[in-house]
């Protein structure tokens, strides 16, 4: 087996309307995604080509960049965005980073597992340059 990675930088911003202590206020972050492959080297010695993967993560990565990530619940929030034309991805979840990383393998999954030779997927986002949440999702057998 042999991993392969790919990192991908945005900035994006959010608010945790739970949270008790800052992160309620709207903030933003230079996120960093590491999107990480594990399977077998096909014929040419590759698991998969790296602009491959690109076509894969970059649309989604640029939607995301210089948006602000908002759950649909967060009305308030919505309603200011809409209001006022801002960029924004409306999501139907908690803008965590746990919650990021498992939505954007979720995402992922479907085309990397057209590469029958990757066996497993795992999504890295660092919120901040210290702190990460990390989702492993197997994609073949």
């Amino acid at each position: 087996m042999i991993k392969l990675g790919k990192d991908y930088i945005w900035e994006m911003s959010h608010r945790l309307p739970f949270h008790n202590g800052w992160c309620k206020n709207i903030h933003g972050h230079s996120y960093k995604m590491r999107v990480e492959l594990v399977g077998e080297l096909d014929e040419n010695g590759m698991l998969i080509d790296f602009y491959d993967i690109d076509k894969i993560v970059k649309p989604v990565v640029q939607s995301y960049d210089h948006s602000m990530l908002v759950d649909q619940n967060d009305t308030t929030t919505l309603k200011f965005l809409q209001e006022n034309c801002f960029r924004h991805v409306v999501i139907n979840f908690t803008s965590t980073s746990e919650n990021i990383a498992i939505n954007f393998a979720q995402t992922f999954s479907e085309q990397f597992r057209q590469y029958k030779n990757i066996k497993e997927l795992t999504v890295r986002v660092y919120e901040t340059s210290d702190a990460f949440a990390e989702y492993t999702m197997k994609l073949n057998d």
